[in-house]
């Protein structure tokens, strides 16, 4: 890796991490440290698996309310629904206990909490002038890395497209990362969020805005699933792969909440926001084609990702290395079991064609290392995907 002389950036990652099997008792503590009474925000799934009754009796009498009407895909109006709940249940903490769209959920509270009216009034990027509701996160999923970025992706319904919103001010506070969360996440989705954070790795080692903080964290996320998430879709009780997917899925979270992410990302929300297909799956399903058109922009990027995945070398030239790297991804992604292509999804030519549209419009996209200039371009990766 090099940079110019001239190189300047910002590195922004103010939350604090509390991390190991058993951790979750510290939640008590936490939220005191914070405020007073805690809106607990989950989803169903979680309240029927028994784990959110979990956490509401560490919580005790500091349990304000809990709101877990989350879908996979959450909108506007279920943020807003949630801040009404909080503000009326007395809560001035926010405890979100989930994926990425239970934790987007909760930072879109935070938001709405604070500064008031609807989500829709606050959309855009370092709008907001001054901290946010505290909020505290236990991911049940090692992939979005939410619990310690910026930003959060909500659907707009209305719109018919997921919005992006990056508020350092609404960071969260505290993350922990208790690898027992994630143990009964299943195989499959275990495999997408694992390749959720991996591409967050790779994208942002390549973007445009990439920096030596983020690199190293890109560089190291890579390293741990690679090695760690066939271990964790193998065996779920597998603790230690269980944990080093979290600190990968964090690492990830920290580089791409700096760096950014670019042309994959764009398509996948477009995917999400079209047919309802989950953003990890959809990365990675196309991770490895955008990597491939991106090779003639960032070879020796993507020999340092080979490299990173144990199957490049310095004796390799950059090209043939980044070509390694590619093929390492393909087989990686069919490895942990995303075998799926997108017709399998049922996904159709007009519905890639109404994606490579949306794709352009996605803020992720001029992060991307190699310029995308039409639809058609998008339409033609959707293909080779397909």
């Amino acid at each position: 890796m090099s940079y110019d002389a001239d190189i300047s950036f910002e590195y922004f990652a103010p939350t604090k991490v509390i991390f190991g099997v058993g951790s979750v008792a510290e939640l008590p503590m936490t939220v005191a440290s914070l405020g007073s009474k805690a809106l607990l925000v989950t989803d169903a799934g979680l309240m029927e698996s028994g784990l959110a009754a979990g956490i509401r009796q560490k919580l005790g009498d500091q349990l304000a309310g809990v709101y877990a009407d989350v879908p996979q895909d959450s909108g506007m109006d279920v943020v807003d629904t949630g801040a009404e709940l909080a503000l009326s249940s007395g809560a001035d903490v926010v405890v979100s206990l989930g994926g990425g769209s239970v934790i987007d959920t909760a930072k879109g509270i935070c938001i709405v909490m604070t500064e008031g009216g609807s989500l829709r009034d606050h959309q855009g990027m370092q709008m907001l002038t001054r901290p946010q509701t505290p909020h505290v996160v236990l991911p049940t999923t090692a992939g979005t890395g939410s619990e310690v970025t910026s930003g959060a992706v909500v659907m707009d319904h209305k719109q018919g497209q997921k919005i992006i919103i990056f508020e350092h001010y609404n960071t969260p506070r505290v993350a922990i990362l208790d690898p027992r969360l994630t143990e009964t996440l299943p195989p499959d989705l275990t495999a997408a969020t694992g390749m959720d954070a991996m591409t967050h790795a790779v994208e942002s080692y390549v973007s445009q805005q990439r920096n030596p903080i983020s690199d190293a964290a890109a560089l190291h996320a890579v390293r741990l699933i690679r090695t760690y998430l066939p271990r964790a879709v193998q065996n779920g009780q597998d603790l230690a792969a269980r944990g080093q997917m979290q600190i990968a899925a964090l690492l990830a979270g920290w580089a791409f909440s700096n760096a950014m992410v670019g042309l994959v990302h764009a398509m996948a929300h477009s995917l999400g926001a079209v047919c309802g297909i989950p953003h990890g799956l959809a990365n990675g399903l196309i991770l490895p084609h955008v990597m491939e058109f991106n090779l003639s922009e960032t070879p020796g990027l993507l020999a340092d990702i080979g490299m990173a995945m144990g199957v490049a070398n310095q004796g390799m030239s950059s090209a043939a290395a980044g070509e390694t790297a590619v093929r390492e991804m393909r087989a990686f992604v069919r490895q942990v079991g995303l075998s799926q292509r997108l017709r399998d999804l049922g996904v159709t030519e007009q519905i890639m064609t109404q994606c490579a549209e949306l794709s352009l419009s996605d803020g992720s996209i001029i992060y991307n290392p190699k310029m995308v200039a039409t639809a058609e371009e998008v339409l033609e990766l959707y293909h080779k995907a397909y």
